[in-house]
């Protein structure tokens, strides 16, 4: 990838989506973790919804690390993977309270400590909520990623990596927001819409004769 085509893309990208960031809905550190911990494998629409009511009766660590383990199985049920979830989300919040003073920890190390957190969910948060640079790879930033012809790799670790080493740094987090914006208005799992794609040109897959043929196989 030439630093001019990753340039184009950056500015096809900010144009598009100036404003792009999180869009769960979260007050504080500890808000974004357990958010961004139900995302998994679940819309952010559905974890909005969810923890609306949610983070009104589990204010802080303290209310989350005593919580029932099977009430709040019931309370995130919606999210899917419900089990696990609420396991970690009070396990996590334990281990905030017994080794991190009852705060969300602000260095990738620490995070990756607590139960239920991966590099995705430890780099939005840092990024997001404390302005440390880092590249959120999710479902839209795996598959775009791939599609645009940033990295040939399918494990999330190491397009982490590819995308820091062709992204300034103080692109990192937008960038994968961008990526989701654009993932779900344009550049859909199911069906990416190239014909309107204004990233189409800089694309391997929209250049490529793909998406021709399946043009003429509908005619």
């Amino acid at each position: 990838m030439d630093k001019q085509r990753i340039n184009e893309i950056i500015n096809v990208l900010d144009k598009l989506y100036p404003e792009a960031e999180c869009s769960l809905d979260y007050k504080d550190p500890l808000q974004l973790l357990v958010s961004t911990q139900l995302a998994a494998q679940c819309t952010d629409a559905r974890v909005n919804i969810v923890t609306k009511t949610l983070f009104k009766k589990y204010k802080n660590a303290e209310d989350f690390a005593h919580a029932d383990l099977h009430e709040l199985e019931e309370e995130i049920k919606s999210t899917g993977f419900y089990h696990n979830k609420a396991k970690n989300i009070i396990n996590c919040c334990r281990m905030i309270i017994n080794e991190f003073d009852g705060k969300v920890p602000k260095n990738l190390e620490d995070m990756l400590k607590l139960p239920g957190v991966g590099r995705k969910t430890a780099n939005l948060v840092l990024s997001d909520i404390f302005g440390i640079p880092g590249v959120v790879i999710d479902t839209h930033a795996k598959r775009l990623s791939n599609l645009i012809g940033l990295t040939k790799n399918t494990d999330p670790e190491k397009i982490e990596y590819d995308l820091m080493k062709i992204l300034p740094k103080e692109m990192w987090s937008k960038f994968c927001h961008q990526l989701v914006y654009h993932g779900r208005a344009v550049c859909k799992a199911r069906k990416p819409d190239c014909g309107i794609c204004e990233l189409k040109t800089l694309c391997n897959y929209g250049k490529s004769d793909k998406t021709t043929k399946k043009k003429d196989l509908h005619r």
